[in-house]
């Protein structure tokens, strides 16, 4: 019997009006949504959540939250509860239920320590526990099917959400409240009538190690480029204990005058910073001089490629938890981007 492992970490898909969450705080100010279910709770109320009696399915709950509480700490916990569940031989798929205000940034971080051949499946849902037409059960049922098919398996980590099932790495939250919140990744599955077509398998770089307790407390900080934006901003998080910046250009990766200078400073200084862009979607791509993506680039930062600045900087974090060199730094990164 295969045995799927589904690890709960609160969001909307747990989430009820009017309830105290699970660190005892209330609703406060208004009567907000608040995470207040366990995944034990989730799985036993929503029978639409079951596959089939051949498949086992196990729970844990890590935490209770919306992912917008987050920090780089609980990203780290979360990614190594579900790192050391896919790792057991038993475990054919592991799911993580998850926020989606940040769910592309967990995520991607366990596409990026997930050396293991189980594919991680991250779901959720727009709409809370208690409303009628909540998409929480369709999502983890549709969750559950990829996790448990082995044709899904050696993908890292993926998104299963509104009936399309697209890798972590290039993912993004693209609508606010849209049932399909995600954009940008490969899409590798589709669901049509309930039953999964794989549509396409990733082409994945080497797995990282799983960072130290060090990615908690490493901050990298994201500066965003707009008309009359100051470069400041970079040298100010370097000046505050930044080990790291991502810069969020315009367009393909391009900033106004005086971001070259600094990027230029803050590299010589030796902390690094990644060049990504402000749209939504497409990569960075070095063109225009005059403090464009190229000259930008001639000054030392690294180009995150297609990863948008949120992923970026999740990677970012993670290599400079282990104290790399300039070099190494970017060397890694462009290997991993």
């Amino acid at each position: 019997m295969a045995r799927v492992h589904i690890i709960g970490t609160g969001g909307t898909i747990a989430s009820r009006s009017g309830q105290a969450g699970a660190n005892g705080e209330g609703t406060g100010r208004g009567d907000g949504s608040i995470a207040s279910d366990t995944i034990g709770d989730l799985v036993a109320s929503s029978p639409a959540a079951a596959v089939d009696g051949a498949l086992q399915v196990t729970t844990e709950d890590v935490m209770t939250l919306g992912s917008y509480r987050l920090g780089l700490p609980e990203i780290l916990e979360i990614t190594a509860a579900a790192l050391a569940r896919a790792a057991e031989a038993e475990v054919a798929g592991v799911i993580v239920t998850h926020g989606t205000d940040t769910l592309e940034e967990t995520a991607f971080l366990v596409d990026l320590v997930n050396g293991t051949d189980t594919t991680v499946v991250f779901t959720g849902a727009q709409r809370a526990a208690d409303q009628p037409d909540s998409d929480g059960p369709r999502n983890l049922r549709q969750a559950l099917t990829v996790a448990s098919d082995p044709g899904f398996r050696g993908m890292g980590a993926l998104i299963a959400f509104d009936g399309r099932v697209q890798t972590a790495r290039g993912a993004r939250k693209a609508h606010t409240t849209a049932s399909q919140p995600f954009d940008g990744g490969a899409t590798v599955g589709l669901f049509r009538n309930d039953e999964l077509d794989l549509a396409a398998r990733p082409v994945r770089p080497r797995a990282l190690p799983l960072p130290g307790p060090g990615f908690g407390t490493t901050r990298v900080d994201v500066i965003t480029a707009y008309p009359g934006s100051s470069p400041d901003a970079l040298r100010h998080a370097a000046q505050s204990g930044a080990a790291g910046a991502v810069l969020a250009g315009t367009g393909v990766g391009n900033a106004g005058p005086g971001y070259a200078d600094a990027v230029a400073d803050l590299v010589s200084s030796g902390i690094p910073v990644v060049l990504s862009t402000r749209v939504p979607g497409g990569p960075m791509v070095p063109i225009y001089g005059n403090g464009g993506g190229v000259d930008l680039i001639a000054a030392g930062a690294v180009s995150a490629g297609h990863l948008n600045p949120f992923q970026a900087r999740i990677l970012a974090a993670a290599l400079l938890s282990e104290n790399p060199s300039t070099t190494e730094f970017t060397t890694l990164f462009s290997e991993l981007r």
